[in-house]
This record gives C-alpha cells, structure tokens and sequence, in this order.
C-alpha cells in the first residue's frame, strides 16, 4: 500500500528517474537538488538542511545517494531505534537498495525489499538476526502489536538466539505464539525465573522481573470524561495515579474513548497522543446503549448520557470486561476494559 510518509531524495537527473519509478510504486514525496530543475518534484539546495526539517516528519526515508552522503545527513539527528525513523539508500541505478537505519522496528528492512522489488534490485540486509535466518524478537514483537518496556533488553535476547542459547519465556497467554518453540523455556511465574539468563516477560502489568525483556500486549482501553478545558497534566496524573495504584503498564494502553462533545478537548487530545493512540469519540446514542456498573445523573444532566468513561471503555473494548469502574478528580473521570484475546 503506497505511504504518504515516505521522503525520497534525488541528486542526480537519473536519481530522479528512480525516486519517480519508487513513488509510484510506494507513494511518498519526491525532493531533487534545485540545479535538476525536474517537474513535479520539490526543490531543495541543501540536502543536509532539508533533512534536518524533514527527518522527524517522516516515517521513512529513502535517499537516492551514496551511503556516506546519506549517513553524514543523518547522524545529527539519531536518537534511538525505538524512535528513529526508517532509512535506506539506493545506488542510482537501482541495483542495490540498503537498510541502513531502523531495519526492524522502524521497517528499514521491509522498506528496502519494497524498494528492491519496486526497480527490480537487490535488497541489502545486514542485521544479524536477518542475515543468521534467526528469529527477531523486536520485529516478532512489532507483528504482534506488542509494546516493549525495556527496548535495551532486546539485544540480550537477540543475541541468544543468534548463539543458540535457549530463552526463557512468560507467555501465559501465548501472545507471541511460541509455546511450542524449541529455542523457548516457558516458565510459570516469578518464582520460575532465572535472573541470570535471557528471557522475556509478557505482560499487560508492571511486574516484569529483572532483566527480562518486558513485552506489553495492548489490551487496555481508557474511558474518559473530563471537565472543559482540562489539561494534559491533570489527565496524564490520574491516569498515571490510577495505574500506579493497580501495577497496569502504560505500554499496554490500546486506546481512549470519551463523547463525541469532547472531539474539540485540547488536553485529551494530547493526553491521547502522549499514550500513542488516536483517540475515538462516541455519539450519546452509543454511550447510552451500554449497561454501566455505575451510572451518573449528574453526567445525564450535563452530557446527555449516564456514562461517558465507563461506556466509553466498554466500547472500545468491543465485549472486553470492566476491569476499573470509575475513578475521579475534580477534573478527570477514568474508567478502564480489557480487551479480549482475539
């Protein structure tokens, strides 16, 4: 499916023709040195100023250039693999297309096959668990829709796997889908685990043991009702509060619902980008429908339904349990569902 948040850079007239020949096949936005004077693409004089104002803007980047060029544009700006963008670059022929940035987590690796497949070159991976043939936890985890706790452990597990030591595993609800995996040692609990080796923990709690790799499933959808005007502070502390309280992790959180009133509400609209999910809005003849363990008059009086967090939860659970009833401040209203295993 083509990506709109692809940047593709050219430097050269036949740089240009590539990036063309990529953003048909992968969509995106075409960037070529001003002196080309291509058509239908967006100038540039400075490659190096250009990505210092385009590399958080995009999801991916794909450069056209010599990999010393793409790598020297691109290391003022790297942060870390769990946030860094995807980058790749291609010869301007098109015969080579290398991962050079993100390849798992940030889909580098997925890109420069798209890419390779697009112009008909050769992909070049050199991740070690790619290049080994070897199971990668972090990109397991990613195609799992799991959220990782602790993204410096991966490399512990990763390694393991490469050197054919096995890996203790807590799963009991198999997310990952490896509990029958030869290279896994599944265990029952804490009282099971082994400190000393390599191993992940799956888990939408905060009880990850020591120096595993904690994997989140994301299962836990946030109802909320708030006062106008409310701040991101005064949501993210109750949230935070109520989580603290309960050893939920913030990784697991799949979504925040709230009425269809509060679409315009500044501060849970960044309390929702702050958890890295888009908030949804229900009409009040959808609330409504929704039986609540505790309904409001007061919330009937001012919103035109007796539940906004509660119900809110519930449905964007889609048959998940209650698992918080609602907690309030003067200012925030939180209720909590899990969702069912799929």
């Amino acid at each position: 499916m083509p990506n709109s948040k692809i940047a593709i850079y050219a430097l050269t007239s036949q740089g240009v023709n590539l990036a063309r020949r990529l953003a048909s096949k992968l969509g995106g936005t075409i960037y070529a040195s001003r002196r080309l004077e291509a058509e239908n693409v967006t100038p540039f004089d400075s490659l190096r100023d250009l990505v210092a104002a385009t590399f958080n803007a995009f999801d991916s980047h794909i450069f056209v250039a010599a990999a010393g060029i793409t790598v020297r544009c691109i290391a003022p700006h790297l942060q870390s693999k769990e946030t860094d963008p995807a980058v790749i670059c291609l010869d301007q022929g098109g015969l080579f297309a290398v991962s050079l940035l993100s390849g798992h987590l940030g889909g580098a690796n997925e890109l420069a096959a798209d890419a390779a497949r697009a112009v008909g070159g050769q992909a070049v991976i050199t991740t070690a668990t790619d290049s080994a043939g070897v199971l990668s936890v972090d990109m397991l985890a990613k195609s799992k829709g799991l959220g990782i706790g602790n993204i410096e452990r991966v490399k512990d597990v990763n390694m393991a796997l490469l050197e054919g030591q096995p890996v203790q595993l807590y799963d009991p609800e198999d997310w990952l889908g490896l509990a029958w995996h030869s290279n896994f040692d599944s265990v029952a609990g804490a009282d099971d685990w082994d400190s000393s080796r390599p191993g992940i923990w799956v888990s939408w709690h905060s009880d990850c043991p020591e120096g595993a790799l904690s994997l989140h499933p994301r299962v836990l959808h946030l109802g909320i009702g708030c006062r106008r005007d409310v701040s991101v502070y005064e949501i993210l502390d109750h949230v935070g509060d109520v989580f603290g309280k309960r050893g939920f992790a913030m990784e697991s959180i799949a979504s925040v619902g709230s009425v269809e009133a509060k679409r315009n509400e500044a501060g849970l609209l960044e309390a929702a980008f702050e958890f890295g999910v888009s908030p949804v809005f229900y009409s009040t003849a959808q609330l409504t429908a929704i039986d609540v363990p505790t309904p409001s008059d007061k919330v009937q009086a001012h919103m035109g339904v007796p539940s906004v967090a509660e119900a809110s939860a519930l449905l964007a659970a889609h048959g998940g349990k209650l698992i918080v009833t609602k907690e309030k401040t003067d200012t925030v209203t939180l209720a909590i569902a899990r969702s069912r295993r799929a």
